[in-house]
């Protein structure tokens, strides 16, 4: 039946699997196609060999015809082991016999006509405890009521176990223990896992982020898949198990933060830094420096579901979360003080700290406290948070986890550092005397994360910008975003946990993370290694180029007031260098100084004016204003379509009209400052055979006159040079707030928008904002066409340098948006966003010395990997050989995997073989 579906389906026998076809390699050179190219049309030829072997397994195969067992001669063999090797049968008393060693393994009998499974403990297998294995014990004592129960990666297994009763037998639970079998209670055990199937579900746990309950019913099926056979439910005691796990030096030496897995590549003194590493100049001291992101997850909630006492976890402030009753004491006495308000933009995280929605929920969500270079999470900084993103919260986290920690320099990432840093010493006055930091004796930086900068007021934008800031590389502080991802699909198997069990089950998966991020980190240091060394050279040559075409009377000052705010970054009194000095013109003001200079001229007897009501100036500002109206006008008949109502065509017929009696007014004053247009005016007339509308009238400007080879008045050619270069930045900042507004607009649709009516409200206002962001394009472009055509005239240079062309595919994005196939960390801002302040000059220092810095940054972070990865070990002070051999199984490991990031670094390590700044050893 099978195979004539197949032949329905399949035409296999006319798949040549040896067609002269031709493929694309690697090296851009065609090969041929071999079979090995469709192992899935070799393996049809062979299918029905296959489903006949599968078959064979259904019965006894070469055993047919057998009557003596083949191993004892003495009895049937009805008996097959479906987990041995083989598919031998055997009788009874040998199955038996052979399995003594292996209880676990999954027996069935023929029974005639099929196999049916039978377990071993039925066919009278007893595993003895306390013995060799086969060996029998003098004063044996049976299992709990004869019902044990083993749970293994096979299956669910019903075991006839004894347990040791001589005088120097061990405890019930230690006799478990050391057959490798973890056991539920420790009272009376009757259940109990594998160590085997336990590694298993923590690996699976942490790779598919599968729950308990899915991992331990498909064991159950595995045992029967039927529903047939009525089977004891031992899921809570496997719950139990899964939790619980050892500490090397004991529960009761285990302190705070220990159970961790640490960052190799961040500074910790004693372990991967040198020995003088507080001698280190100031200018070399940022090669030390931690750096840290606040940050939190609104995805990981709780239910009120149990409590501590009923749930208690079995770590108490040793791996990421923080010590339980010490954090809620201070919390609790902090409960009633009100939330300072955000003085920045209207941050919800800030304003809104006491409004999150908490009913039914003991969490809200979890504050996390990560290495922001490396993308780790970090002893004791992990928190519930009861409500919203309180200070008090942040507060005891983030100093939870420098605790202990000795470090100079410290970079801190929030996405409201804005806010939170400035009363921080304050509130720590408050708190317990352990968790208190001395913020004289360091240097402390705060900084917002990249993503999260556009949503900030512009001070905020340039004080606390990674960009902007010396010795910080290429970190955008946004590494808790990226690991979300990987903790987001436990959120509704951890929701409805007790306390307790969600503590525990979150911890692992932190420290599991953590692990993969430093078996990952030789490759990922590589990486940013040669992207550094790349991007060195050419932005040096870049910056060398820039720096030979400025004056060194410009750049000296400049240099000094930088170095002055980078020595005094949380100096408000600092005037910060990357704030904008130079008010932007506008046309009005030009407008406004042009009436002023025709004002002192008339004082002085001089006037230029040919009417007597319009001045030159008002003559070439109207004439814009007319070309302005003509683009809005072009704009409205765009927008009519194909099937316009009479009503919107008569508002355009109006539209026209009154553009046109615009027009004949301005030709008349026209026919006075340039005369000469008059002829182009009468030759467009003539030549042109189709009825010319008014939104389609050309004016002739002085600018339209150079393009012509035509002469006109200087003074009407400097008149509309003004207006138009002021024309351009009142367009970009038009363009500028347009897109800001689009921004605002996506994220807030994308937030808080939801049924069609409201999404139909909120993309009809997205389309006028994108109208008047096409408009202020439009406008721009024509007032950059206008400057390039009197620029040359006029001898005009280095303007474009400032007002570029406006590429409308590239230019016109966000500040967040970067360009089509560039990536977060290669994104840089729009040339439109950096058209005002210091200037394009400036951001080539500073991108320029970013660089160069990563380069050395992540130099002294693989030097720091290598130490840290070097565990040296005290065997005299251990007792146990287990303890020892845990401890050099550990050590080993660091050194395997230092070894090989070495051989990863051969390359780099040759090239920067430069002598280090500082000793190693």
């Amino acid at each position: 039946m099978i195979n004539e579906v197949f032949n329905v389906q399949f035409d296999y026998n006319a798949c040549n699997v040896h067609d002269m076809e031709y493929v694309e390699g690697d090296n851009k050179t065609k090969r041929k196609r071999t079979a090995g190219d469709h192992p899935l049309l070799l393996w049809m030829n062979d299918w029905d060999m296959f489903l006949l072997e599968l078959l064979r397994h259904e019965g006894r195969g070469d055993y047919v015809g057998a009557t003596v067992c083949w191993n004892c001669r003495l009895d049937v063999p009805q008996f097959q082991c479906i987990d041995c090797l083989g598919t031998e049968l055997y009788c009874k008393g040998c199955i038996v016999t052979l399995h003594t060693r292996n209880p676990v393994h999954r027996i069935q009998e023929w029974s005639n006509s099929c196999f049916t499974a039978v377990s071993l403990k039925d066919l009278g297998l007893c595993v003895q405890l306390g013995h060799f294995a086969g060996d029998s014990c003098l004063l044996p004592e049976q299992a709990f009521n004869d019902d044990f129960t083993l749970i293994n990666t096979n299956s669910i297994h019903t075991i006839g176990l004894d347990f040791c009763g001589c005088k120097t037998a061990q405890t019930q639970t230690k006799q478990l223990l050391r057959a490798t079998w973890f056991p539920a209670t420790t009272v009376d055990p009757h259940t109990a896992a594998t160590f085997r199937i336990l590694k298993q579900y923590h690996l699976l746990l942490f790779e598919s982020k599968a729950s308990g309950y899915e991992f331990y019913h498909s064991i159950a099926r595995l045992t029967d898949n039927t529903g047939l056979r009525v089977q004891k439910d031992r899921y809570e005691p496997f719950l139990r198990m899964v939790r619980q796990g050892h500490d090397p030096a004991g529960v009761v030496n285990t302190q705070s933060g220990e159970c961790t897995v640490l960052c190799p590549a961040c500074p910790q003194p004693l372990k991967n830094l040198p020995d003088n590493w507080k001698d280190v100049p100031n200018d070399k001291r940022w090669l030390y420096a931690l750096f840290i992101d606040i940050n939190a997850n609104f995805c990981l909630k709780r239910c009120i579901v149990s409590k501590d006492t009923t749930d208690p976890g079995l770590s108490r402030g040793w791996a990421y979360f923080v010590d339980e009753t010490a954090y809620k004491a201070y919390l609790q006495g902090h409960a009633g003080k009100p939330q300072e308000k955000s003085t920045c933009a209207s941050h919800n995280t800030v304003n809104m700290a006491d409004m999150k929605v908490s009913q039914g929920l003991a969490a809200t969500r979890v504050g996390t406290i990560d290495c922001a270079r490396h993308n780790m999470k970090l002893p004791h900084g992990v928190g519930d948070l009861r409500k919203g993103e309180r200070y008090s919260n942040m507060d005891y986290l983030f100093l939870s986890t420098l605790h202990g920690r000795c470090v100079k320099m410290l970079n801190v990432s929030y996405d409201i550092a804005c806010q939170w840093h400035k009363n921080l010493w304050e509130r720590m006055s408050t708190m317990p005397p352990s968790l208190h930091l001395d913020p004289l004796t360091k240097l402390i930086r705060f900084f917002v994360p990249k993503f999260h900068l556009p949503a900030h007021i512009f001070k905020c934008q340039t004080t606390y910008s990674f960009n902007l800031s010396k010795n910080v590389g290429q970190t955008d502080g946004e590494a808790p975003e990226r690991g979300w991802s990987n903790i987001n699909p436990v959120a509704s198997s951890t929701k409805e946990m007790g306390p307790g069990s969600r503590r525990d089950t979150l911890d692992d998966h932190f420290g599991d993370w953590n692990w993969k991020k430093i078996v990952g980190l030789g490759a990922t240091l590589l990486q940013k290694m040669g992207e550094a060394q790349e991007e060195k050279e050419a932005h040096r040559i870049a910056f060398k180029e820039l720096d030979g075409a400025l004056r060194p009377k410009a750049l000296d000052p400049w240099k000094l007031e930088i170095e002055y705010w980078e020595h005094n970054p949380n100096d408000p009194l600092v005037t910060n260098p990357f704030e904008p000095k130079v008010t932007s013109i506008t046309q009005a003001a030009v407008r406004l100084k042009l009436a002023k200079m025709e004002a002192r001229d008339l004082q002085q007897g001089v006037d230029l004016s040919l009417h007597p009501d319009i001045s030159p100036s008002v003559f070439i500002a109207s004439g814009i204003d007319i070309e302005g109206e003509q683009r809005r006008l072009k704009a409205d008949i765009a927008q009519l379509g194909l099937h316009a109502t009479d009503t919107q065509k008569a508002a355009i017929q109006h539209q026209q009209n009154s553009l046109q009696r615009k027009i004949d007014a301005w030709r008349h004053v026209q026919a006075l400052y340039t005369p000469a247009v008059q002829l182009l005016h009468s030759y467009s007339f003539q030549s042109s055979l189709d009825l010319i509308t008014p939104d389609d009238t050309k004016l002739y400007l002085p600018s339209a006159m150079c393009t012509k080879s035509m002469r006109c008045d200087t003074h009407l050619q400097v008149t509309e040079w003004e207006l138009h270069f002021a024309q351009a930045g009142d367009a970009l900042e038009e363009l500028r707030q347009s897109l800001c507004l689009r921004d605002y607009m996506c994220t807030f649709k994308r937030d808080w928008v939801r049924g069609q009516s409201a999404n139909t409200r909120a993309l009809n206002a997205l389309t006028r904002v994108d109208a008047k962001a096409s408009a202020a394009a439009n406008k721009y472009h024509a007032a950059h066409g206008a400057l390039s055509a009197l620029a040359p005239p006029l001898r005009k240079v280095s303007w474009n340098l400032k007002y570029k062309e406006l590429d409308k595919k590239n230019d016109i994005r966000g500040m967040s948006v970067a360009k089509t196939g560039v990536s977060e960390g290669r994104r840089q801002l729009s040339w439109i966003w950096l058209v005002e302040g210091v200037g394009d000059d400036q951001d080539e220092v500073i991108q320029d010395s970013l660089r160069i810095e990563w380069f050395e940054l992540l130099d002294e972070e693989m030097r720091r990997h290598e130490k840290g990865c070097e565990c040296t070990l005290n065997a005299a002070a251990v007792e146990h050989e287990g303890l020892v051999a845990y401890a050099y199984r550990q050590a080993q490991l660091r050194h395997n995997i230092t070894d090989r990031f070495e051989k990863m670094w051969m390359a780099h390590l040759s090239i920067t073989s430069d002598p280090p700044l500082l000793p190693v050893n």
